[in-house]
């Protein structure tokens, strides 16, 4: 079997690989194996053709306390209910799954635009979350606070700077666990690098954040991201609840929408506490979405550069503490 594309993968791993890829084509050669990049994750991914047909082989890193342990089951529960692509073979134990690949076109494709997707994505919410519950892991705010404590740890901003974020985030969180919310089978990280369009239907991909949860959590996330109007923002909440919503939901919105925001601020400021840094940072201000984007298109910061994720980190938490806009992970590429 060609290794080509494997070869930089620690040797249990690609043994793994390659033993899924036994399984899934038997005696069916491999033409070609490529590297798929573009994604929000850090699983090794690659697109393998074999056979005149595209696959996709996804490899985790080791498992580890903190990780959920139910991405498999979530991932296989939502491919029989059509929701993720199809999936051929997985193996939990050295955490290697293989899937139809998808080949996609960009969202802004969608036809009938802004609204039409916004709709579609309501819809797609819906049927996910009527599917057999996947199982739970954690309460949502558990996650958000631990993410956010790490963040306080690492010494990126100087002391107290982030003081108003936590006394925050524990008051949205008893305002959060004052009232309820049944649970349902979620994604968790619905970011558009893992909603695919292939010209005809979306897709839901990457699936290592999913187990049981709020419904609100993909909601809150995907009008921050997809359906950033109110208008869009109706649309989305309409599909979804084939109704409109109450004054009663929105309020409960908003405080998951506060909850993801924080945790999205964690996962940014997180990525940027691992680059060397001159000095803790005092300042928590941050720049509007137009004079990012501005930064980004004169070459004044990189995609993808840790300081670029400590700013796009710093505009998701001003989105937490003031209810402004999120910028949205559009921004970050």
């Amino acid at each position: 079997m060609q290794s080509s594309g494997l070869d930089a993968l620690p040797a249990p791993q690609r043994e793994a690989a390659h033993a899924a890829l036994r399984r899934v084509l038997g005696s069916v050669p491999v033409d070609t194996i490529s590297t798929v990049s573009g994604g929000a994750t850090a699983a090794a991914i690659f697109r393998v053709d074999a056979g005149g047909r595209p696959l996709l082989l996804r490899i985790e890193g080791p498992a580890s306390p903190l990780r959920n342990p139910h991405q498999y089951v979530s991932m296989q529960m939502a491919a029989e209910a059509g929701i993720a692509p199809r999936l051929h073979d997985v193996d939990a134990t050295s955490r290697v799954a293989v899937t139809d690949f998808i080949v996609q076109r960009p969202l802004n494709t969608y036809p009938g635009g802004p609204a039409a997707l916004a709709r579609a994505l309501g819809e797609l919410l819906a049927r996910l979350q009527a599917t057999p519950a996947f199982p739970f892991f954690v309460e949502y705010p558990a996650i958000v606070v631990r993410l956010w404590a790490h963040v306080c740890r690492t010494g990126l901003f100087a002391a107290g700077v982030l003081d108003p974020c936590t006394e925050r985030l524990e008051n949205i969180s008893r305002a959060y666990r004052a009232g309820s919310s049944s649970l349902v089978s979620s994604h968790n990280d619905l970011i558009p690098a893992n909603i695919l369009f292939d010209g005809t239907r979306l897709w839901l991909v990457d699936w290592e954040s999913a187990y049981r949860n709020d419904p609100l959590v993909d909601v809150a996330t995907v009008a921050d991201n997809l359906a950033r109007t109110s208008e869009l923002e109706d649309v989305l909440l309409q599909a979804w609840l084939q109704r409109a919503p109450d004054e009663a939901l929105r309020a409960r919105l908003a405080l998951v929408r506060a909850l993801t925001r924080l945790y999205y601020a964690g996962v940014l400021l997180s990525a940027s506490a691992t680059a060397s840094r001159a000095a803790p940072d005092h300042d928590l201000t941050a720049p509007t979405l137009a004079e990012f984007s501005s930064a980004v298109a004169s070459g004044r910061l990189t995609p993808g550069a840790p300081d670029t994720k400590h700013i796009l980190g710093k505009m998701w938490l001003a989105a937490f503490m003031t209810g402004v806009a999120a910028p949205g992970f559009a921004a970050a590429v």
